[in-house]
């Protein structure tokens, strides 16, 4: 189930609130100009399924946000615990455009630090989440990741990480498998 926890980063052990009904999360979420979404696929998705066969499944729903939103590359993300290095990005970053990952099979936990606070997202299937430009985050697939996402991109060179040099993420919890 997908969660959202908000932390004041003065207390990285306790959050101040957990919120689990979707509706509570968009709401939240919107507030800091994050996105978040469900979306189903319009065909059922095999495991083990090609890149092309996964952006196939979401095709109507990608092509709808790549015109409205200017988006020009789309890719398939898939981590498993065989590449545990491609689990996340466990340091502080930002990006130049926004982040959009829409997540087909298992989880991974965005962590939102805006301000005195961090939203921890745990993102699992179906769940889209948009990360505004310049936004400081780090993203966590766990010890044992698994998960296949899809992301979208306003640049051919897909999302470059700048990383902030604050070691916030290194004092907030991981994502527990």
């Amino acid at each position: 189930m997908s969660s959202l926890s908000v932390y004041h980063v003065s207390s990285p052990e306790i959050p101040n609130k957990v919120l689990t009904h979707f509706e509570d999360i968009v709401a939240t979420l919107a507030e800091q100009g994050v996105g978040f979404d469900r979306w189903e696929a319009a065909a059922k998705i095999q495991p083990g399924a090609s890149e092309e066969d996964i952006i196939a499944a979401y095709q109507a729903r990608i092509d709808g946000l790549m015109t409205g939103r200017g988006y020009i590359a789309v890719d398939v993300v898939s981590v498993s615990a065989d590449h545990p290095e491609q689990a996340g990005v466990l340091d502080e970053y930002r990006q130049r455009q926004e982040e959009v990952r829409l997540f087909v099979a298992g989880r991974g936990l965005f962590n939102l630090h805006v301000g005195d606070y961090v939203f921890a997202v745990l993102c699992e299937r179906s769940d889209l989440i948009t990360v505004p430009a310049g936004m400081p985050h780090w993203f966590d697939g766990g010890e044992r990741p698994h998960f296949v996402s899809i992301r979208l991109s306003g640049d051919l060179q897909g999302v470059v990480a700048e990383l902030t040099g604050d070691d916030i993420a290194r004092r907030f919890p991981r994502l527990e498998d």
